[in-house]
């Protein structure tokens, strides 16, 4: 049993093969699709998806930091509304993103500490969304750390020392198609993190592993993630498999 413990399914880029791509990921041991939000616009796409796959697909919730606009405070109240009012597996994806704009980076401090504390208020993990920010959303976890707070750090591409600091507030790293390219650079330390603390995600359709570069990337290529770690750790396939489905169950509860 694999775990793609972040894939944006409902996206438009599938829009003509969804099901199909569903199934491949499937035909390819893929069993588990958790499905992170970004913001107001989507939730009707993926509540569909939800109700298409069921036995497969679970939901995360949560306002993006790159959605994170002068409208923010709306975007959160429909975040807030929905989780007080159906089920989900995670909030998320959420956290801070100065890659492309830093001018709502305010905003987006309040939002990611906010939403922790809806996090910590329903007992579920949080999914970090993280670019060009590790030092601001460290500063807010330092903040929020304890029992009560854990995680995943998607797409993880930090060095060893931000693995180990993430890793220190109970949150899980999320890898994908970054650990198979050459510059990605993760590669050259994974081995000294454990897999307890990793996850598999693919980040579909983005970030294709190699040797989909430059392609949509799709939940089913999540085993050429798996290839790049049995190479780097030293297990089997199986056993990555197994260890980072147990991994997602931690985290999620399901």
């Amino acid at each position: 049993m694999i775990t793609d413990t972040h894939t944006h399914l409902y996206s438009s880029q599938f829009s003509e093969d969804q099901a199909a791509m569903i199934q491949r990921a499937k035909d390819a041991g893929v069993s588990r699709f958790f499905i992170p939000a970004i913001d107001a616009s989507y939730t009707e796409s993926m509540l569909k998806l939800e109700k298409n796959f069921p036995e497969d697909v679970f939901l995360m919730m949560g306002l993006h930091p790159t959605s994170v606009k002068e409208n923010y405070l709306e975007e959160l109240a429909h975040v807030k509304e929905w989780i007080d009012k159906k089920d989900f597996y995670a909030i998320g994806e959420i956290g801070i993103d100065l890659y492309w704009d830093k001018t709502f980076l305010a905003q987006q401090q309040e939002a990611f500490s906010v939403q922790i504390q809806w996090a910590k208020e329903k007992k579920l993990p949080i999914n970090i969304h993280c670019r060009a920010a590790f030092d601001e959303i460290f500063e807010i976890l330092e903040a929020e750390k304890g029992a009560d707070l854990k995680g995943i750090f998607h797409c993880f591409t930090g060095t060893l020392v931000q693995a180990e600091k993430a890793i220190s507030y109970n949150m899980k790293l999320g890898i994908g198609g970054v650990a198979t390219l050459k510059k990605g650079k993760i590669d050259k330390f994974l081995h000294e993190i454990d897999l307890k603390h990793i996850v598999l995600e693919t980040d579909a359709p983005y970030l294709a592993p190699t040797p989909y570069r430059g392609k949509r990337n799709e939940s089913a290529y999540i085993t050429n993630v798996i290839d790049k770690l049995v190479t780097i750790y030293g297990v089997s396939f199986k056993e990555i498999a197994a260890i980072t489905t147990q991994n997602s169950k931690d985290i999620f509860g399901s």
